[in-house]
């Protein structure tokens, strides 16, 4: 019986040892499912500060940069006032900045953007179903997407503002 349950014993860690190699390989490496530059961005459907439910299609034929955050991410609360300056500047020429706030309650992201004075449109995503369709690890993450739906750009770390204004006005001038 020692034989057998050592056999077992190693059957078990085998497959415990298999499936951790394909979450690790999933993360690394990503899935077919996650949008890359060059294909269209993922739709979402989120509930807004505003208190409405938005859409990707709402903001079809417009430019956007959608950036991925939390309160709880100090290069991400870094950089809230660049895109909050790049949404005062590019808004008028049909350019949206989405803010998604990543599994936050909602109190904390209405308190964060009353004090930060944000303007842009805030969404949130608390069971995180936008971030595993645009496969989101590290944040901030920001994707630079054209009027046409696919995704230009995508940046992964705190965005400085010329380089915020540089790719957006490379989405501006690709219309």
């Amino acid at each position: 019986m020692g034989k057998s349950k050592k056999s077992i014993q190693i059957v078990i860690l085998l497959a415990i040892v298999l499936i951790g190699a394909y979450a690790v390989a999933t993360v690394v490496f990503g899935s077919d499912k996650v949008p890359k530059v060059g294909e269209k961005a993922a739709n979402f459907e989120l509930l807004g500060t505003d208190g409405n439910v938005h859409t990707m299609s709402e903001y079809e034929g417009k430019a956007r940069v959608i950036n991925f955050w939390g309160t709880y991410c100090p290069p991400c609360v870094q950089e809230m006032p660049a895109l909050q300056a790049q949404w005062e500047k590019w808004s008028s020429q049909g350019v949206e900045i989405i803010g998604i706030n990543v599994a936050e309650n909602k109190m904390t992201v209405e308190n964060f953007v009353a004090q930060t004075g944000v303007e842009f449109p805030i969404l949130m995503d608390p069971h995180r179903d936008a971030v595993k369709s645009f496969g989101v690890g590290p944040m901030p993450t920001t994707f630079f997407v054209s009027s046409s739906g696919k995704i230009d750009h995508i940046s992964i770390g705190k965005l400085e503002l010329s380089t915020l204004d540089k790719q957006i006005e490379q989405l501006v001038n690709a219309k």
